[in-house]
């Protein structure tokens, strides 16, 4: 499963820090696996068999206390997925953050730069202007 920010250093930093723990591993394969549409054939599967072989007779008490205890953990893990979910756009975020800080440091550089470029061409261009010749050549066949 890609995400188009997975490019970004820090978030892959983050996602290296994250996998070394076991408890996380678990936590993203299950969350991979419940998320996806072969957990729900199997459970359309497992609930038509448990039915077609008469495994209990109606309600069906077992079955439905097997099914709440699922959703409770089902519950769980989409809460740590989420949780996991803020702190992948945080990081994306605090990187972000960091990236604008510094586009703005440059920025300002360059703003003195440009006018510090700005006052000596007007100080060279001044210069210039007052700058006086010496001597003009005159035209040719003037009598000076």
């Amino acid at each position: 499963m890609t995400h188009p920010e997975a490019g970004s250093p820090a978030l892959v930093r983050h996602l290296r820090e994250r996998s070394k723990r076991g408890e996380n591993r678990v936590a993203d394969q299950i969350t991979l696996f419940t998320g996806s549409m072969k957990f729900v054939y199997i459970h359309a599967i497992w609930f038509s068999m448990w039915i077609a072989l008469g495994v209990e007779d109606y309600p069906f008490g077992l079955l439905t206390m097997i099914v709440s205890l699922e959703a409770i953990f089902l519950s769980t893990f989409v809460m740590i997925s989420q949780n996991r979910a803020d702190e992948k756009r945080q990081v994306i975020a605090d990187e972000a953050w960091r990236t604008v800080q510094e586009e703005e440091q440059q920025n300002e550089r360059l703003l003195r730069l440009s006018s510090e470029i700005l006052d000596l061409t007007k100080e060279i261009h001044a210069a210039g202007a007052s700058a006086t010749p010496t001597s003009r050549p005159g035209r040719i066949g003037q009598l000076s």
